[in-house]
């Protein structure tokens, strides 16, 4: 069989190998340790050196047996053709010489789209890529690139029918085109919402159920104009970068700088108003996609699809039937949506079946029991019965980090990388914020027996946790942990086939009668998910954890009885 590299340059820096019909994918960000692996100036290019490493290794395969190599292009030059080449050669340099040779460029926003399109199982669907800029629209467009990309999506075409258009402000020199941003827009009011330290954009869209969206609704809609066939205007500078320009309210400027003295409930109150008109904008332009393609399935990508929020309000309003986000709908998986479109478009191979998982990356390595930490004591060898004493520790309210199997590509904790709690106790998330350092107004996310999934929120979830459910009235006092305050949880649904967490959830539902778990990523603040049982076992550490479980092994801290020795009492 065939194997196909996808590679993205810029940040989130990633790597992907589809060999014999099966994706290795890893970002390098989990070697470097730096979230997102940011270039060290903007617009440097980086390759993916350790992650492309490691996906050749565990495919068993050299540079020279690689038969195409595709990447998404970011370079927002505004002429066309021209500098595709001189992309791909700068590009090409920062690889062995096999693989530069092979390298090809295609959009970033056909990457992000294909990430999902190609894993989707659907024959025909339309596709939508919003986040804040991807590649250059050449000369036809102007001096713009990518912001707002729709596509009509078959097995044997790819069609862009809808692209976003600039809008004509005054500058200095007369008229000019400006490209606005959905993407830049609600990172510019986050900016204005949530205090440095936390990352900007989750945090505005978790304290918005905490608002009135009401109080600033209309001075909102008044920056964001809804037009005819999915047009969306966003006043100058507030679809930009520019973080300087105060935005007015109240009589008062807010701005990055003065954030922190903005009182918290009117910051929920703005926070709430930009969620608000952020997800009827991207609802405006999905209803225009589905009467231009008559698609009954919408798939979802780029950076915009990372808000769970907009995601809930487009499986209910877009008016499609079905809606599928792309496992790893940010920038590192355009790596992956390149190598699925030289496997399928390039070398004619069969689609994907469809996932219920994103373990594509690489396994932990063995944990040293022989070098345990203080604080601390090995149960080994647990084997088959690491499920069942782990879903103890959890019915009584224990903390514990769980590392097992592949590693998950993309910014979720799916079950393999994870610290694990009860969902039962909104206490349990006040500590998890606090071990965490994360602000008391996050939630946290439930992981959940696919087939028990309806019976504790009104919709089924997904796999890879990129959408809010509505928590069931009659259920949310028991999951009190994993309901936000707007009475939602982004919601994965764990399948029969999910190697991380199925057994354990299964032990965990035998013990309490609860059919989920609360499940966080295993990181640091301001890091990636760790990769190692070594960096587990320091994380575990630092973070005061109760318990650790790599592969059969459990750390288990001094304080904590053994759970195969003490009849435990359920919660």
């Amino acid at each position: 069989m065939p194997a196909v590299l996808g590679l993205n340059f810029h940040h989130d820096t990633a790597a992907a190998l589809v060999v014999d019909g099966r994706i290795y994918a890893a970002e390098e960000e989990r070697w470097s340790g730096i979230k997102h692996n940011h270039p060290t100036r903007k617009g440097t290019l980086t390759a993916p050196t350790r992650a492309l490493q490691w996906c050749l290794e565990a495919a068993g395969i050299e540079p020279e047996d690689v038969d195409a190599v595709w990447a998404a292009s970011m370079r927002p030059n505004p002429a066309a053709g021209w500098w595709l080449a001189e992309e791909r050669e700068e590009l090409a340099a920062l690889l062995p010489a096999p693989l530069g040779e092979h390298l090809r460029l295609l959009s970033h926003h056909t990457a992000h789209v294909l990430s999902g399109y190609l894993l989707s199982g659907h024959e025909h669907a339309a596709g939508l890529v919003i986040d804040a800029g991807g590649s250059s629209l050449g000369s036809d467009f102007g001096p713009g690139r990518e912001r707002i990309t729709g596509y009509d999506l078959w097995p044997d075409r790819i069609d862009r029918l809808y692209q976003g258009m600039p809008a004509v402000v005054p500058g200095p020199v007369g008229p000019r085109r400006v490209y606005s941003s959905l993407g830049h827009f609600y990172r510019n009011l986050a900016r204005r919402v949530i205090p440095p330290g936390d990352e900007p954009e989750g945090s505005m869209m978790a304290l918005a159920a905490f608002g009135d969206p009401q109080r600033y609704g209309t001075h909102i809609r008044e920056l964001v104009r809804l037009g005819d066939e999915g047009e969306v205007r966003i006043d100058h500078p507030w679809g930009s970068a520019d973080g300087s320009t105060p935005l007015l309210l109240d009589g008062r400027a807010w701005t990055a700088d003065n954030v922190a003295e903005q009182p918290e409930h009117k910051r929920a109150d703005l926070a709430a108003a930009v969620q608000e008109v952020f997800a009827e904008s991207v609802v405006h332009i999905a209803r225009h996609l589905q009467r231009l393609t008559r698609a009954s399935a919408l798939v979802f990508s780029g950076g915009c699809a990372l808000n769970s929020h907009l995601n809930g309000r487009l499986a209910a309003d877009s008016g499609f039937d079905t809606l599928f986000v792309a496992p790893a709908p940010h920038d590192a998986g355009t790596a992956v949506g390149a190598a699925l479109y030289g496997w399928h478009y390039q070398l004619g191979q069969e689609r994907l079946p469809v996932p219920t998982d994103a373990a594509w990356g690489p396994n932990p390595g063995a944990l040293p029991t022989t070098t345990v930490p203080p604080g601390y004591h090995a149960l080994p060898h647990l084997g088959l019965g690491l499920p069942a004493t782990v879903a103890a520790l959890l019915a009584e309210h224990r903390i514990v980090g769980w590392v097992q199997g592949q590693l998950e590509f993309g910014p979720r904790a799916l079950g393999h990388r994870s610290i694990l709690a009860h969902p039962g106790r909104a206490a349990t998330r006040d500590r998890l914020n606090a071990i965490k350092k994360r602000a008391a107004y996050r939630p946290f996310a439930p992981a959940v027996l696919a087939e028990h999934a309806t019976e504790w929120f009104m919709s089924a979830g997904d796999p890879f946790m990129n959408r809010v459910a509505t928590v069931r009235r009659c259920r949310a006092d028991r999951v009190a942990g994993v309901t936000h305050h707007d009475g939602t949880a982004r919601v994965q649904s764990v399948a029969a086939d999910h190697h991380g967490l199925r057994a354990l959830l299964e032990q965990f539902r035998d013990l309490t009668g609860l059919p989920l778990l609360l499940n966080t990523s295993f990181n640091r603040k301001g890091t990636p998910i760790l990769r190692t049982a070594e960096q587990a076992v320091a994380a575990a550490v630092e973070l005061r954890l109760d318990a650790l479980a790599v592969g059969d092994t459990l750390l288990l801290a001094d304080h904590v009885p053994d759970p195969r020795a003490a009849s435990l009492r359920t919660r």
